[in-house]
């Protein structure tokens, strides 16, 4: 059963993370924006962002095999080498250990990215963490479709 609805608690709070949201949507390509949220979410353990996410990538032209593959991705053989960098930084920011983001993680994303759109995509990292805590601490849940 759900704890609480945040948006209705700390309203002000869930604007700011709203906020952060609307910024990464319009400064990286949805697709690959919403493999990054699955990503994080299946990591996070997130039913509810992972429902919402898979969705979101499906209406944005992704495909379900790229998608059940995101949760064994280093193996499987559908994705560029800027998405699987993309994937690798992901799980390095979402797992950040005892040493950080390791530099070979951070070098191979940053071939593929400007440092500004690195400094997005951190952003997005993040914010899909908050969105994951804030769900999996509040036990929200999925929609359940018939």
């Amino acid at each position: 059963m759900r704890r609480m609805n945040l948006a209705e608690v700390a309203p002000e709070a869930y604007r700011v993370v709203r906020g952060l949201e609307g910024y990464i949507r319009a400064n990286i390509d949805h697709r690959l924006l919403e493999l990054v949220k699955v990503r994080a979410s299946v990591l996070n353990g997130c039913a509810f962002c992972i429902d919402m996410h898979t969705r979101d990538a499906l209406a944005a032209g992704e495909t379900s095999q790229r998608l059940f593959a995101v949760a064994a991705w280093r193996e499987a053989p559908f994705f560029d080498e800027r998405e699987r960098a993309t994937l690798a930084l992901t799980d390095a920011v979402t797992r950040l250990g005892e040493h950080g983001v390791p530099d070979d993680v951070w070098d191979a994303a940053a071939k593929h990215w400007s440092e500004k759109e690195l400094a997005d995509l951190v952003v997005a990292i993040a914010t899909i963490n908050v969105w994951n805590r804030i769900a999996v601490s509040t036990r929200m849940q999925p929609p359940v479709q018939e």
